[in-house]
């Protein structure tokens, strides 16, 4: 039986990040790299394809961070004070 992969929807998933990175908030994972235990993304930015990086897939679980999908800024602050 084959082992079950580490993050089997990161490709073509959309994340936003609660603190602007590189200049943007809105990315998508278009590549993820496995290396040993750890699982990478590679995030690129909605608005400027230029603006790539890779981010340790576990990092996105981390909320202060990251929020899964696309959030308006209104929807990100209505997040948080919930979460108060």
């Amino acid at each position: 039986m084959p082992k079950k992969q580490k993050y089997p929807y990161l490709v073509g998933s959309k994340w936003t990040a609660m603190q602007k990175t590189w200049g943007w908030r809105h990315f998508q994972v278009v590549n993820r790299k496995n290396e040993g235990k750890w699982v990478f993304a590679e995030m690129v930015a909605a608005c400027d394809p230029n603006v790539r990086f890779w981010v340790e897939a576990r990092q996105l679980k981390n909320r202060s961070l990251w929020q899964a999908g696309w959030q308006s800024l209104q929807e990100m602050t209505k997040n948080d004070e919930e979460q108060i």
